[in-house]
Order: structure tokens, then C-alpha cells, then sequence
């Protein structure tokens, strides 16, 4: 069963939907017109809120493995002060919700309420802006310092797949930067690491060639990579590898006669059949 910390994520976006959604309903409500957006705004708003506190909570008890992320701790701090901050203002902006509602059953207070209204929805507009910051801290922990891929669940198999995306990033940003030889030497550990994985061992493949240009190397690596015959996805991508390794080993027409022999397996791949086309 899932804990409390693990359901941060769907409580979240919750949070988010409903309150921004409330707010702008409670804007639209002042104009007099779309009568139901009235109601609809307080429902929005309460509920909303209700989902801040849970997310609140929820996100104090997921904090603890993210902030021993290293670099991760000053941002978490600011997210959690953010989102304490947020679920304050739409308190306040429920309290008014309260009190309008309160207002409707006095007929001598209830031509009143759109003033109520009013200090809801400005109150509201603050409470979506401290929202959005919460919301953009809370994806800059994600996406900058994979604080959740990963460590979330804490199960063995999600933090190798973190290890390994993180490899494949790093070795593709060395690539690009020309730091060929650390390029190289990450890839290398994946597939030290990941030596069942096809997909892994393709990349050292393309690493003996890119990075090490070693294309007899490279060769001997991709025949000792087994499949079904039947693969048409990795079929496809070993006859393109293949046909990689001729052309650095200035062989055309053994390149050549890669790609025909692979067209002729798979015949519905038109990438197969342009690539062949473009050898000169």
C-alpha cells in the first residue's frame, strides 16, 4: 500500500488543478454572468485547499531522502516554505468562502456577498501566484536534481534505472562537449553494469566506433549481440550500426549489401530502404 509520502505526486497535482481552476471561477463569478461558476468556485476553492494540507503533509514526510540529494537541500527548504505559505493564503481565502456562504441565508447580509467575493478573489490571485512558485520549485526538484525518479519508492530496480539515465545523459552531454574519452568510459559502465540489456549494449557498440573509433572493435562487439531474427526494431538498428562500421572501415559495398540484405528481411522499413538510397 502506498505511504503518504509516495502519493505526493497525484495529491499534488490536485492541489494545483483545483485551486487555480478556483480562483479563476471566483474571478468569473464578479462579472455577474455564468451563474454556476458561483457555487463552483466555493467547492473549487475548498476542496482545493483541503488538497494543499494533504500535500503539505505528504510533502514532509517524502523530503527526508530528496534533501540528502547533494545540492538539493536549499531548494527542498524553499519549496516546503513556499507550499506552507500557499496553503496559509488559501486559507484565508476559504475562511471568506465561509463567510459568504454564511451571508447567503441572511437576506440582510446577502446583497453583500459579492463583496466577500471580491476579497476572495483577490486574496485567490495571490494565493495562484505563491501556488505557481510551488509548483515550479517543486518540478525544479524533479527535473534539476531527480529528487524523486528514482528514490521515491526506494525499490532496488527504480534507483538502477535513475543510475542509468543518468549515465546515458552524462555520456551523451561528454559527447557533445567532444569529451570523447569520458563519454566512452560511462558508457563502459553501463554496460558492465546492464549487460543483459540489448538497448545498452547497442550504445557500447556506438561508443567503439564514435568515441573510441575502434571499428574492428566495434564490429566484434555487435556479433556478439543475440536476437530473434524476427526483432525488426533491433534488426533494423544492427543493420544501420553494421552498415556504420563498413562505412568508417571504407567499405561501400559491404555496407551496401548490409542494408540490402536487411531490406530484403524487413521490408516494410522505409528508413532502412532511404538510407540505402543515400549511399553513394
Amino acid at each position: 500500500m502506498p505511504t503518504l509520502a509516495q502519493l505526493h505526486p497525484q495529491v499534488v497535482h490536485f492541489a494545483v488543478a483545483l485551486l487555480f481552476l478556483g480562483v479563476l471561477f471566483r474571478i468569473i463569478s464578479l462579472s455577474g454572468k455564468l451563474k454556476f461558476t458561483d457555487h463552483a468556485a466555493s467547492a473549487l476553492l475548498i476542496l482545493g485547499t483541503i488538497a494543499a494540507l494533504v500535500s503539505v503533509k505528504s510533502g514532509d514526510a517524502a523530503h527526508s531522502p530528496v534533501e540528502r540529494i547533494p545540492g538539493a537541500r536549499p531548494v527542498v527548504i524553499e519549496h516546503e516554505e513556499a507550499a506552507e505559505t500557499t496553503h496559509d493564503v488559501f486559507a484565508v481565502v476559504v475562511l471568506l468562502e465561509l463567510v459568504a456562504l454564511a451571508m447567503l441565508v441572511n437576506a440582510k447580509t446577502a446583497t453583500k456577498v459579492r463583496w466577500v467575493h471580491a476579497a476572495s478573489a483577490i486574496v485567490g490571485v495571490w494565493g495562484a501566484a505563491t501556488l505557481y512558485k510551488t509548483a515550479e520549485l517543486g518540478g525544479e526538484i524533479v527535473y534539476k536534481y531527480a529528487g524523486g525518479p528514482g528514490i521515491r519508492s526506494g525499490a532496488p530496480e527504480d534507483v538502477e534505472r535513475l543510475l542509468l539515465a543518468g549515465l546515458y545523459a552524462q555520456s551523451q552531454a561528454d559527447r557533445k562537449a567532444g569529451n570523447k574519452v569520458e563519454a566512452a568510459r560511462l558508457i563502459d559502465e553501463m554496460a558492465l553494469r546492464f549487460s543483459a540489456d540489448t538497448n545498452v549494449r547497442f550504445l557500447q557498440v556506438e561508443s567503439l566506433l564514435r568515441d573510441r573509433e575502434d571499428p574492428a572493435g566495434a564490429m566484434a562487439a555487435l556479433d556478439a549481440i543475440s536476437m530473434m531474427s524476427s526483432d525488426a526494431r533491433n534488426g533494423a538498428r544492427r543493420a544501420n550500426l553494421r552498415t556504420d562500421i563498413f562505412m568508417a572501415m571504407g567499405l561501400p559495398d559491404s555496407a551496401k549489401a548490409t542494408l540490402d540484405a536487411a531490406i530484403a528481411a524487413f521490408p516494410q522499413n522505409v528508413r532502412l530502404k532511404a538510407r540505402r538510397d543515400s549511399l553513394p
